[in-house]
């Protein structure tokens, strides 16, 4: 089953997608809610809506996010990845030793996502704008300290995310040893709906491991293509790990990181040690395609001309108040 949310005419509406377009569920829905409420309750919604009538998917009607997501976790789980962003940002060549020994991720910004055919800013202050190929998978249930085997059943769906990357502002950051920040929090696209988890067990290899084909092109010349099976952890692994002594609940967005071989602009600089491709400007177009889920494009704007941020003052060094 695949769940998606619309804008047309003023409205918005959530509902089941099929080959005719979307099949709205009744108002008041949303695919918030219909996570939250479980799996087996969602498909027998989005059944009950595919036997009603369907709205075109043409030009009257906007693609939202699938969801809201209260929180977005975004992992760095390809090995390849890792090498090539490490050497653009960083200068250093190869993987840290700590990489393989547990996954590793960041909270980004939840008010940030943008839908999937949505125009992008460019962050201000960035001359190093870049796309980053991903897919997220929604949790369905509430857990705390689950085991992989538990997480697996924990899943509620997939959608394919683009984390966007000011890849300048986020290599000052990340000098601080804290960041990301404003290199990372300007938008994060997801969409173009969600796809259930059961749709794409048949994709699982030997290893367990979900293997569909991610592409992702600018101005339609192809600069990435990866297979999602090539994760060092599997998605059960990664959730596991983010209800570790804590809580991950119905809504929250697991983004697998950034896949290798061209998944981001940024490997290609660190291996090529050139901006080859350039950074993304405004007129661009960034589309992705993860096999079994959809296609996402959105085309690079303009972001807003803001005054440069103020630095620090020196140390005062003063440990009284003066009299």
């Amino acid at each position: 089953m695949r769940f998606a949310t619309w804008e047309s005419g003023g409205r918005v509406r959530a509902g089941a997608v099929s080959g005719a377009g979307l099949h709205p569920l009744p108002d008041g829905t949303t695919v918030l809610g219909l996570v939250r409420a479980g799996l087996p309750a969602a498909l027998r919604a989005g059944t009950a809506a595919l036997d009603g009538p369907a709205v075109p998917l043409d030009d009257r009607v906007r693609l939202l996010p699938p969801l809201m997501p209260p929180t977005v976790r975004d992992y760095v789980a390809f090995e390849e990845h890792v090498e090539g962003v490490r050497k653009s940002i960083d200068g250093v060549g190869g993987v840290p030793p700590e990489w393989y020994d547990a996954p590793t991720f960041y909270f980004t910004n939840p008010y940030a996502v943008t839908g999937p055919f949505d125009d992008v800013p460019v962050p201000p202050g960035s001359q190093r704008f870049d796309f980053e190929l991903e897919v997220a998978a929604v949790i369905g249930r509430d857990g705390a300290s689950l085991t992989p085997e538990q997480a697996r059943e924990h899943v509620f769906g997939y959608t394919v995310m683009n984390d966007w990357s000011a890849r300048d502002l986020q290599a000052r950051e990340m000098k601080v040893n804290l960041g990301p920040a404003k290199g990372k929090d300007s938008a994060t696209t997801l969409g173009p709906w969600l796809v259930t988890a059961d749709e794409l067990e048949s994709r699982r290899d030997a290893d367990g491991f979900l293997a569909l084909d991610m592409r992702v092109s600018v101005n339609g010349a192809e600069v990435g293509q990866d297979l999602l099976s090539n994760m060092g952890w599997p998605f059960e692994d990664l959730v596991a790990y983010a209800s570790r002594g804590t809580q991950v609940r119905a809504g929250d967005v697991i983004g697998s990181g950034t896949c290798g071989n061209g998944g981001c602009l940024a490997e290609l600089w660190g291996r090529r040690g050139e901006l080859d491709p350039p950074p993304l400007q405004p007129g661009d177009v960034v589309e992705m395609t993860v096999e079994g889920i959809g296609t996402i494009r959105n085309r690079v704007v303009a972001g807003d001309d803001l005054p440069p941020v103020r630095p620090a003052r020196p140390r005062p060094g003063h440990r009284k108040r003066e009299p």
